[in-house]
C-alpha cells in the first residue's frame, strides 16, 4: 500500500484550493475467473488491479479523481488535478491520522489465491456432472466459478486510517432444456465473503441439481394466464423485487435528492404491519457483508422499515451533508475508479409467523413465483416489472401446474401495503447490484410471503 507520509501529502495538496474534506481510497485486488462447459474449462483468467481515488468536498460540491500511477508525484499530481475543480481560500488542515483496526467478521480459513487451479475446477465438474445428469432433456450446462481478494487502504482528512481485506468465492450454474424448438433455462449462483471452503464446503447436490430441475420443469409449462391475482413469493432471492422497487427508493443517492418516494417520510407509515426491512452488512460470511464500508466506516444493521413505519435510511458521507444526518456506513464503491455512494448490503424482509404451508393453504386462486429474474425498475417512482424464472399456478391452496412467461407488475410502497403474510422461512440469495458507483455484490433476502394483489403478465384469459 502507500506510506502514511504519502497520503498525508495527498491530502493536503487536495485541500490546496479550498476544500473542507479530502479523502484517499487505495486498492489492490486479486481475481480469478474461469469458465466450464461440456465438462471442459473454455476459459481462464486471472488479474490484478491497483489504483488510487481521491476525493474532494467543499460543502455540497465534491470532485472525485482516480490513478494508476502510485508513485508520489503521480498522486500529487492527480489530488492537484482534482482541487482545481474546487475554489476557494484554505480554511483547514488535515488532522493526524489515527489508526483504525480492523476486526474482521468474516473467517477466512482458506484464502483462494493459496488454492491450485485444479482444485477450483474438479469443484466445477462436479457441479457440471450433477447438473448435465439430472434429465435426458439438459442439453447444455455452463457453470462459472470467480474468487476475488480486495485490499483497501482509506485515510482522510479528519484523521481516518484504515485497511482492510475483502475476500469472497462465488460459483453459477446455468441449465438449458431443449426439446424440438422449446428451450428453457435454469440458474443458481450461490456466493460468499469467503475463502475457498465455502465452495468445497457447499452442497453441489443442491444447486445443480436446482439448476436443471427448473429449466425442465419450464419446458413443460403452459403460458401462465394474466390479470390481477394473490402471488405468493417464495424465500431467498424472491427478495430481489423489494430490493429493486423499494431497497434503491431507501439509499440517500435518491432521497437527498427528493427522487425516491420515501423521501421525507421518516415515521409514517410505509407498508403493511408484516413488513419490517434490514440491511446488516455484519452478518457473518455473507455475499453482501464487510467489516466497513468504501468510505472506512464500520457497517452496522440498518432497519430502515419496522412494523411499517419508515425508520431510515441508507446515508454515505456526502449524502449526510445534504441530508445533515449521519452516515450508516453505506457508502460503497466497485473500485478504486467509483466515487463511493449510498449502497445496499445484505438487505431483507425479517421473518414472519406463518409458514409457507399456511400461506400456500391460505391461498385459494393465486400465483407462486418460487425463483425470479431479471427486472426493471424505476427507483423515482418505485414501479417495477419482473420476470418470473419459475412459476406455478395455486389452486385451492395447493400447488398446481407449472406456468411460464409469468412478469409481475406493479409500484414498490403499493406491494409493500399489500403483503399480507409473512413466514418464517427467512433465506438469502447472492447477486450483483448495478448503480452509478458501479456493480457489487448484494444480498437479497425474505421468507416466503404473499402479496394480496399484484398484476401478472401472461396470456389474458388463459387458465
Amino acid at each position: 500500500m502507500l506510506s502514511k507520509s504519502v497520503i498525508e501529502d495527498v491530502l493536503n495538496a487536495a485541500l490546496e484550493t479550498g476544500g473542507d474534506f479530502s479523502e484517499v481510497f487505495v486498492e489492490d485486488r486479486y481475481t480469478n475467473n474461469l469458465s466450464l462447459q461440456g465438462g471442459k474449462v473454455d476459459s481462464s483468467m486471472s488479474g490484478r488491479d491497483f489504483g488510487v481515488g481521491i476525493r474532494i468536498f467543499k460543502g455540497l460540491q465534491s470532485v472525485y479523481a482516480y490513478t494508476t500511477d502510485s508513485s508520489r508525484e503521480g498522486l500529487l499530481k492527480a489530488a492537484r488535478n482534482a482541487a482545481h475543480a474546487i475554489n476557494g481560500e484554505r480554511i483547514i488542515q488535515p488532522q493526524a491520522f489515527v489508526n483504525q483496526l480492523v476486526v474482521s467478521e468474516h473467517p477466512i480459513p482458506l484464502n483462494p489465491r493459496e488454492v491450485e487451479k485444479i482444485r477450483k475446477v474438479n469443484v466445477m465438474k462436479k457441479a457440471y456432472e450433477i447438473a448435465k445428469n439430472y434429465h435426458s432433456l439438459i442439453q447444455q450446462v455452463t457453470v462459472r466459478y470467480m474468487d476475488e481478494e480486495q485490499n483497501v487502504l482509506i485515510a482522510n482528512s479528519e484523521g481516518k486510517f484504515v485497511e482492510d481485506r475483502r475476500v469472497r468465492s462465488r460459483i453459477a450454474i446455468q441449465s438449458i432444456a431443449a426439446d424440438g424448438n422449446r428451450m428453457q433455462n435454469g440458474f443458481y449462483g450461490p456466493g460468499a465473503h469467503s475463502g475457498f471452503e465455502f465452495l468445497e464446503n457447499l452442497n453441489l447436490e443442491h444447486y445443480a441439481t436446482e439448476s436443471s430441475r427448473i429449466a425442465v420443469a419450464m419446458l413443460g409449462a403452459d403460458p401462465c394466464p394474466s390479470g390481477k391475482f394473490p402471488v405468493i413469493i417464495d424465500n431467498e432471492f424472491g427478495g430481489v423485487i423489494f430490493h429493486e422497487a423499494c431497497g434503491h427508493g431507501l439509499e440517500a443517492s435518491a432521497v437527498a435528492k427528493n427522487n425516491s418516494v420515501f423521501a421525507n417520510r421518516i415515521g409514517e407509515k410505509v407498508a403493511s404491519n408484516l413488513v419490517t426491512y434490514i440491511d446488516d452488512g455484519t452478518l457473518q460470511n455473507e455475499w453482501g457483508s464487510i467489516n466497513i464500508d468504501d468510505e472506512g466506516e464500520k457497517v452496522g444493521k440498518n432497519v430502515l422499515i419496522e412494523n411499517g413505519i419508515l425508520k431510515g435510511y441508507l446515508i454515505d458521507k456526502f449524502n449526510s451533508r445534504r441530508m445533515e444526518m449521519p452516515s450508516t456506513g453505506s457508502g460503497r464503491r466497485q473500485n478504486y475508479r467509483f466515487a463511493p455512494t449510498s449502497r445496499m448490503t445484505n438487505t431483507f424482509i425479517a421473518p414472519g409467523a406463518s409458514t409457507r404451508e399456511e400461506i400456500i393453504s391460505n391461498t385459494e386462486n393465486g400465483i407462486f413465483a418460487r425463483y425470479m429474474g431479471g427486472g426493471q425498475v424505476n427507483p423515482t417512482t418505485g414501479d417495477y416489472n419482473f420476470a418470473v424464472m419459475e412459476a406455478y399456478l395455486v389452486k385451492n391452496g395447493k400447488i398446481d401446474k407449472p406456468v411460464r412467461g409469468a412478469t409481475l407488475i406493479g409500484n414498490g410502497p403499493k406491494t409493500l401495503h399489500l403483503v399480507d403474510m409473512v413466514g418464517n422461512n427467512l433465506a438469502h440469495g447472492a447477486g450483483m447490484c448495478g448503480a452509478s458507483s458501479g456493480s457489487l455484490p448484494v444480498n437479497v433476502g425474505q421468507p416466503t410471503l404473499r402479496v394480496s394483489e399484484m398484476t401478472v403478465g401472461g396470456r389474458k384469459g388463459e387458465e
